[in-house]
């Protein structure tokens, strides 16, 4: 009972500060993410050997719900949770000494603004079809190619890319390096507009001639698919929990509008159209926060994740959405008017369904492994579904 006092108030703690947050322009991003680093919040499930807090898994669900419920600007409190999960993590995971020095201290602290940058406008989900070159030269590589639909690209100090070392090898000529915003030959494109999440900044980053020496490379030459699937198995996992936040934020807030609005003369709430909606509405936030608990504690017991982390993308990034939607019509004309979090969190939510890989492709995954776990013969050679 006493650790659960003290994750319950790990998340009461995050959403009183998250309240408290201003809204983020190009101009004060800096400064908000300084803000949020100064709180502890890039700190969570970062072992304390390499400056974090050693926060399990469970403590950063804790933290991140209270953190998303708090702030109304889904885009900045996704951005640092995917800077926890995609470049702090690989860099502790996959880095050498010399890369964690250089890197991790600055990260923690909100100096530095990182990217992963694997997605390419011709190889979308398929992280085989990689265009992106890293030829070896003397001391090192020599990237060419760019990449797209980059989170905080424009703005990144320092960004985690994926190219190839050795096309004929497949999945095994991928490799991870760390480029520098000032390396000759990085360029980083303007952000690009976008429906929703808009505090974060989209764009593409293109590699012309760009050397890398090669103790920046991440793990040996054509660990990257390795590194790719590990570091998606994370951020399936996690992206979404500040959204599992903002679904607690929704439930409260259509409950209370809904007990408020009479219609009729009587509350809207007596309506089975609108109770049922607050109804779904919990259930999907019920359903989102056990996924997390249960995501929480494969990754705090090192157990595989694969599987877990599609199945906790798909179902939470779809229960967004459906109870966007349904705050959406619960408000009526008030919640789709522009500046409405109801109309701000439907846009958001949008998104869900298509970073870390679409809706479609969390389902493959899923059957995928379900069919080839349920096809292993047993040992009288018969298959396990019998």
């Amino acid at each position: 009972m006493h650790y659960k006092s003290q994750i319950n108030d790990l998340g009461s703690d995050a959403k009183s500060f998250a309240v408290t947050l201003p809204d983020v322009t190009a101009e004060n991003l800096r400064g908000v993410w300084k803000t949020i680093a100064e709180f502890g919040s890039f700190n969570f499930a970062v072992p304390s050997e390499f400056g974090g807090s050693g926060r399990t898994a469970q403590e950063f669900c804790s933290h991140f719900l209270g953190f998303g419920e708090g702030c109304r600007d889904n885009g900045l409190a996704m951005a640092v949770i995917s800077q926890i999960w995609t470049l702090q993590k690989p860099l502790i995971r996959f880095g050498s000494s010399q890369v964690k020095a250089a890197y991790l201290p600055k990260l923690l602290a909100g100096e530095t603004l990182g990217a992963f940058a694997l997605t390419e406008l011709e190889a979308g989900s398929d992280a085989l079809a990689l265009r992106t070159r890293a030829d070896r030269v003397d001391g090192g590589y020599v990237l060419n190619g760019s990449k797209a639909f980059v989170g905080m690209g424009p703005n990144c100090d320092i960004a985690i890319v994926f190219a190839q070392t050795d096309p004929e090898k497949g999945r095994w000529g991928l490799s991870a390096f760390v480029v520098h915003a000032e390396d000759q030959g990085f360029i980083r494109h303007p952000a690009q507009g976008k429906l929703g999440l808009n505090s974060v900044p989209l764009g593409e980053l293109e590699f012309r001639d760009c050397r890398i020496s090669e103790d920046r490379r991440l793990g040996p030459e054509g660990a990257g698919a390795a590194i790719i699937q590990t570091t998606l198995d994370w951020e399936r996992c996690f992206i979404l929990t500040s959204q599992v936040g903002a679904m607690r934020r929704q439930l409260a807030e259509c409950t209370d509008f809904a007990a408020a609005r009479n219609l009729f003369g009587q509350s809207i709430s007596e309506f089975q159209s609108v109770a049922n909606r607050i109804a779904d509405m919990r259930v999907r936030l019920e359903t989102c926060e056990l996924m997390l608990e249960r995501a929480a504690d494969l990754y705090d017991a090192e157990k595989p994740l694969t599987q877990f982390a599609a199945m906790a993308n798909l179902h939470i990034s779809e229960a967004f959405l459906c109870s966007s939607l349904e705050a959406l019509r619960t408000h009526g004309g008030r919640g789709y008017l522009a500046g409405a979090s109801t109309e701000q969190d439907a846009r958001d939510a949008l998104g869900g369904v298509i970073y870390s890989g679409t809706s479609d492709i969390q389902r493959q995954i899923i059957a995928k492994m379900e069919i080839g776990q349920r096809s292993k013969p047993n040992k009288l050679g018969d298959s396990t579904n019998g």
